[in-house]
């Protein structure tokens, strides 16, 4: 049985980034705080617990003082650097370049409608296509002071004031199909007014999507290796199972069933930029255990 591990796979640069500070961090002090699961992978952020970093909500962040806090590759709103100044903690901030970058494309457009609307004009609607609650979309959202509408898919549109200037985001995980579908869509509906639309997908993640799919194809057997919390795995297990039904959920080695691939003569191993290469790695190494079994 071949098995092969998808060299695409595995933590984009800004999760890499991130888990790196945190190491560094531990490796001084012992000890960091993380607003949030550093990466949506249970067994990642089980391994970094063990060596002193502990996740905290933003309720627990309010009673914090005088201590490290890491702000993950996802990025937070305004209100949590306000909340880190007035408790005097010292931010260790993760936020993913593409990300911060996306922040602030966000904020200027919020802040050129809100000099717009006092010259005596009306503010254009900003629009963010991306998952209701993500961490990486409260983020965005929060440059607006909470009034950008979430788009989730082109199902939701109908919440749109389609009389009204629209600026078009997206969240930086999301489907490149996806986006045009809601570009498309309002395209179609608007019948006045401007509409500016924003890819703001971020091409390693976007770019891997084709080669997975390559990948998928190239292979008897795939066993997706995700989280369940991770948004962009869900996207990329889809995109797997699509070019190739046989194509398995599976969090980490202990949810492996050697029936899935025992008639397998090729096996490809992947996953979402939230997994750990060592996760996939582990899963490679029980399949080839099995097969190898008389």
């Amino acid at each position: 049985m071949k098995v092969e591990i998808d060299s695409n796979s595995g933590f984009c640069f800004g999760v890499v980034t991130a888990i790196r500070k945190a190491e560094e961090q531990l490796d001084n002090s012992g000890q960091l705080y993380c607003l949030g699961d550093i990466v949506h992978n249970a067994k990642e952020v089980e391994r970094l617990q063990d060596k002193g970093l502990k996740t905290i909500t933003h309720a627990e962040l309010s009673d914090l003082k005088n201590v490290k806090v890491l702000l993950r590759a996802h990025g937070e709103p305004p209100k949590t650097y306000s909340v880190a100044s007035k408790n005097n903690i010292e931010v260790i901030d993760a936020t993913c370049p593409v990300v911060l970058q996306l922040q602030r494309r966000i904020k200027k457009s919020y802040d050129d409608g809100l000099s717009l609307e006092a010259a005596g004009g009306q503010r254009p609607l900003i629009v963010i296509y991306g998952k209701n609650g993500h961490a990486e979309v409260n983020g965005l959202v929060g440059q607006t002071n909470g009034e950008a509408i979430v788009i989730q898919d082109k199902s939701e549109l109908d919440i749109i004031d389609f009389d009204r200037d629209i600026i078009l985001y997206s969240q930086t995980t999301k489907s490149l199909d996806g986006f045009r579908e809601i570009v498309a869509e309002i395209k179609k509906r608007k019948k006045n007014g401007n509409f500016e639309f924003y890819d703001t997908i971020c091409r390693q993640v976007s770019n891997r999507m084709e080669k997975m799919k390559e990948f998928a194809k190239s292979h008897d057997v795939v066993l997706f290796v995700s989280s369940a919390k991770s948004s962009n795995g869900k996207v990329l297990f889809e995109l797997c199972k699509d070019v190739n039904p046989n194509t398995f959920l599976i969090s980490d080695e202990s949810q492996f069933d050697f029936s899935l691939v025992e008639n397998a003569e090729s096996v490809g191993i992947c996953g979402a930029t939230s997994t750990p290469l060592w996760l996939m790695e582990k899963v490679a190494s029980l399949v080839k255990n099995c097969a190898s079994k008389p």
